[in-house]
């Protein structure tokens, strides 16, 4: 081996070390970007936890502290003498799983006749689908209120959870998860015998798996956080869910309880932390593994 070659073999470690260091160089804003988008993230919520264990007069103060100066487990405890929070989070989860179980059940059926079945009218159902999908949830407030109003629905369970036992959302998201499963899978089970209900229910809803675990919870976080049309529809303080009772008995005449306020606030998103955290790897693998094709 010549001097050359030995200097050029000695050269090329360098080199690529150099291109590491560039490149580790460049990731700066990334890392900057990443650091800002956790503290807006976090931040709301550490503000949320420690302001729980202020006492009122701290929110009082015209300079604000971040950290409480004597921390209190007080507002806890006039959270739950003063609400009837038993009551309150057995509206919350009747509301929420009802909701989630009739998209898991319901969406899959539309989303299957959608991507599987051909039938007259399918492409305008679709369209309709997708045009649903852009109206507000604010317009429909109204609309859904007169609904359940001349239905008698008004402060029930039913009225709470009918409008939303199916999802836009859910049926294009299943629809476009099942359009990538092969047609000749289907083809097969029918050449069996497996009747189209069969197929759907012993194929289809077991290759839809994930995007099902993604849609249930995704659907269990609105509902649990849903505060406008529950608000229109309890009319009684016994049909109030969380976020309602926690707004309406946390606010005074003259003077919020900011305390007590932060104190709901928090036992109300820590069910929704629990279970996105425990099921997260589910709603990414379930978007992840949705196609856009169609």
């Amino acid at each position: 081996m010549t001097a050359a070659q030995i200097g050029g073999s000695d050269r090329m470690p360098s080199a690529r070390d150099d291109l590491r260091a560039r490149a580790r160089a460049n990731r700066w804003p990334i890392y900057l970007g990443l650091t800002l988008g956790l503290v807006l993230m976090v931040g709301p919520f550490l503000w949320m936890l420690l302001g729980s264990l202020k006492p009122q007069s701290e929110f009082l103060v015209s300079t604000p502290t971040f950290l409480p100066k004597n921390p209190t487990l007080d507002n806890f405890g006039r959270l739950f003498d003063q609400l009837d929070f038993p009551r309150f989070f057995f509206n919350s989860a009747v509301v929420a799983v009802a909701v989630t179980v009739g998209n898991i059940l319901f969406c899959p059926m539309l989303g299957y006749a959608l991507a599987k079945l051909q039938w007259r009218g399918k492409r305008i159902v679709m369209g309709l689908v997708l045009a649903t999908l852009m109206v507000p949830a604010g317009i429909t407030l109204i609309p859904n209120f007169v609904l359940m109003r001349n239905l008698g629905l008004v402060n029930t369970y039913p009225g709470l959870i009918l409008p939303f036992l199916v999802g836009p959302f859910g049926v294009f998201l299943t629809r476009q998860f099942m359009y990538g499963i092969p047609d000749e899978l289907l083809e097969a089970a029918r050449i069996d015998g497996a009747s189209e209900w069969r197929t759907f229910w012993k194929i289809v809803l077991p290759i839809t798996a994930p995007v099902l675990a993604t849609l249930g919870i995704l659907t269990f976080l609105g509902s649990w956080n849903s505060f406008l049309y529950p608000l229109v529809m309890a009319q009684e303080p016994n049909m109030y869910t969380l976020p309602v009772a926690l707004a309406t008995f946390s606010t005074g005449q003259y003077q919020a309880d900011h305390g007590m306020l932060m104190a709901g606030s928090l036992v109300l998103v820590l069910p929704v932390l629990i279970i996105f955290i425990l099921f997260q790897r589910w709603i990414t693998e379930g978007i992840a593994t949705t196609g856009l094709k169609g």
